[in-house]
Formats: C-alpha cells, sequence, structure tokens
C-alpha cells in the first residue's frame, strides 16, 4: 500500500510504501497526488519512503512508476528515495543520473535527513501556475 505523508510542502509529493505495492496503489493514491502537486506547480520535490514495512512492488505497480516518472520527466527538482532495500538503491541510482532533476538515495535511518533535504528549497520551486 502506499499512503500520503503528512508535514511537507504543498510542492512536494510524499508518500510511504507498506507492504506489497500494488498498481491500484499508483491508481487511487500516488497519481492522484501527482496530479494535485502539478495542478499548483509546474516544478516540484518527490519524498519515497520505502521503509522496513515494504515487501514488494508487483509488475503492474513499477509499470506505473515507469511511466509517471516518463509524464513529468523534467518537471521534478528533486527527488528523495529512502530505502535499504539493495534492488531498489541500485535501481535509483543508475536510472536518477539520467533524470535532469537531483536525485539521491537514503537509508531507512536517515529519513530525517531525507525529509530535511527534500523540503530545502521549496520556496524557489515554481509557486502556482
Amino acid at each position: 500500500m502506499i499512503e500520503r505523508l503528512a508535514g511537507f510542502p504543498d510542492s512536494v509529493v510524499a508518500v510511504a510504501a507498506k507492504g506489497q505495492v500494488t498498481r491500484a496503489d499508483y491508481e487511487q493514491v500516488l497519481l492522484p497526488e501527482v496530479d494535485r502537486v502539478f495542478k499548483n506547480h509546474r516544478r516540484a520535490n518527490f519524498y519515497y519512503e520505502l521503509g522496513p514495512q515494504f515487501t514488494g512492488l508487483d509488475p503492474g505497480a513499477a509499470w506505473e512508476d515507469v511511466k509517471e516518472s516518463i509524464r513529468h520527466f523534467g518537471a521534478w527538482e528533486k527527488m528523495a528515495i529512502v530505502t535499504d532495500v539493495d534492488w531498489i538503491k541500485r535501481l535509483v541510482s543508475g536510472f536518477g543520473a539520467m533524470m535532469p532533476g537531483e536525485v539521491r538515495v537514503f537509508p531507512n535511518a536517515e529519513a530525517a535527513s531525507a525529509r530535511a533535504w527534500i523540503v530545502a528549497g521549496t520556496a524557489q520551486v515554481n509557486a502556482a501556475r
């Protein structure tokens, strides 16, 4: 499941994954949240926490993740991915080099640092369209 996280600026998509993440989680939670943020902002930041309760990502969710990255490819200012899952760290590090914005991977123990980094400078992220 994916849940929206509170306490972030309006220009930050902030979610946490717990258990098995499905395509339905993307369609019902993540995509509407991304649409809400981009309705009001030209550029945004993304915080995605895959903590110790995260157990996996089904193929449909993985496909939605790829599609969503492409849909707003140039609009992400910064992305913070918080995880201890090795294959996700490697995947994000590899694809992160191709992203126009800044992408950082943080271990779960540094989630507070990831949150601080993702909100730093959000005043500079483009305001309402």
